[in-house]
């Protein structure tokens, strides 16, 4: 038992990052849309190795998740990422009335959808949002975000 303890993160970042030699890895269409990311408040940054992230989403947003309220739809989040102080890509999810019927039961994730897209706002075809419901669907109590602590603690300045 202890030995499958110890490879427990191994299995979850496979789980979460499956790459098939040979498969071609495009992305699936969604209802996603890059957001005009001037418009959005910054609530945090994680920095992972070489890899900041800068997270940010609406303010009725963050005003719901302080007040316990469910996010409204059509809210998006963006996670901005940064190599060298350059812009890389950005992660986009965004949430619709009913968007997760368009799923199957085992890869929906609420009403969120999610996308990739390069820095110039067009869709990174190279990447795959399946792997991002995989790992946001462990997430289901806290509307689906890593973040949602740091939104509850977050101050409008």
């Amino acid at each position: 038992m202890r030995r499958f303890l110890n490879r427990l993160p191994v299995l979850a970042a496979l789980a979460c990052g499956v790459v098939l030699i040979g498969w071609q890895v495009d992305a699936e269409p969604t209802r996603a849309t890059m957001p005009d990311i001037s418009k959005l408040v910054h609530y945090t940054t994680v920095t992972r190795g070489e890899v900041t992230e800068h997270i940010m989403t609406t303010r009725e947003a963050i005003e719901a998740v302080k007040a316990g309220k469910p996010i409204p739809d059509g809210t998006h989040f963006a996670l901005v990422d940064y190599r060298d102080g350059e812009v890389y890509r950005y992660f986009i999810m965004e949430k619709g009335p009913g968007w997760g019927a368009d799923y199957d039961e085992n890869r929906r994730t609420g009403d969120w959808h999610f996308q990739w897209y390069k820095p110039d706002g067009t869709i990174n075809t190279a990447e795959n949002t399946a792997r991002c419901q995989s790992c946001h669907s462990s997430r289901a109590d806290r509307e689906f975000l890593y973040t949602f602590n740091d939104i509850r603690r977050f101050e409008f300045d």
